[in-house]
């Protein structure tokens, strides 16, 4: 697929250590050292944890390290600081796999996104336990690689999801209205995934939110886009949206108001993890907008 790519190229340095005074400074100062010009730097402290978060891009142009170079000296800068950092380039565009089941909508979003060049990643694949959205994923000559689950064969259809994971090189995956629930055994080998849930979580986890939703009368629903992990629907959060619903409101109309929610809050959620401004710590995200 088409992507729209950045002529800019920058680096983008996501750390986290031990907060201590004068870190900023010293982050600045190594990048302006090697002839960094910075182009965003934002930083937070948790005093709880008492950690300092800091994401900071750079122009690539220009700066006196290589690639290699720069990724051995980040090495450095982890042991000097006991620190941990992710280090990226903004010209690295990821592989990313749709999964899906029988909904639409957060599919045909999220590959529009990417034709018009929204959201910067490759396409490879989309995977999907039924055949209902084939013809989209042709319409937008994307592979589409049906593998069906039920309980007698869940173990062997990971099996092959995992191989072509493998083959078309992916890097993340995400969960697009995919209603199965991967095993703990497939988020071990591959944990790098991004899942829509249809409701403002932690509350109303589960099966059919939007009606447990309208039984209490909620006045508010949301979309919640969060980091999967092996506890079900209680991964980091990246983003959340929200609708006002009224008494007027029946199941219906939150399922319709939740589609537009869902869209949403994961395609805002995709393209911040794309523009690697999530920090993933003690199992939240910090999130520089």
């Amino acid at each position: 697929m088409d992507i729209e790519r950045v002529d800019i190229k920058t680096v983008i340095l996501q750390f986290i250590c031990p907060d201590k005074p004068g870190l900023v400074s010293d982050l600045a100062s190594w990048i302006a050292s090697k002839n960094g010009n910075i182009r965003h730097a934002d930083h937070h402290t948790d005093s709880d944890a008492k950690l300092f978060l800091s994401r900071i891009e750079w122009d690539f142009d220009g700066f006196l390290l290589d690639k290699n170079e720069i990724n051995s000296e980040v090495i450095l800068l982890e042991q000097r600081l006991n620190g941990k950092a992710v280090l990226s380039f903004s010209d690295d565009i990821p592989n990313v796999a749709i999964f899906v089941s029988k909904q639409s909508h957060c599919l045909v979003d999220l590959l529009w996104r990417v034709k018009t060049g929204e959201l910067c990643m490759n396409v490879p694949l989309v995977i999907s336990n039924h055949l209902d959205l084939e013809e989209i994923c042709l319409g937008f000559h994307i592979p589409f690689k049906h593998i069906e689950v039920n309980k007698n064969n869940k173990s062997d259809s990971e099996s092959k999801i995992l191989e072509l994971m493998n083959e078309y090189k992916i890097d993340l995956g995400v969960l697009a209205k995919y209603m199965q629930i991967l095993s703990s055994s497939f988020l071990d080998k591959f944990p790098h995934l991004i899942n829509i849930h249809h409701s403002f979580l932690p509350a109303f986890k589960g099966a059919q939110p939007y009606h447990q939703a309208w039984e209490r009368g909620v006045k508010l629903i949301g979309a919640t886009a969060h980091y999967v992990t092996k506890d079900l629907d209680a991964g980091p959060i990246i983003e959340q949206t929200i609708s006002n619903v009224s008494h007027r409101d029946e199941v219906s109309d939150l399922i319709r108001k939740g589609r537009d929610l869902e869209r949403v809050a994961l395609a805002r959620a995709l393209r911040l993890h794309l523009r690697r401004q999530v920090i993933v710590y003690n199992g939240r995200t910090a999130v520089f907008t």
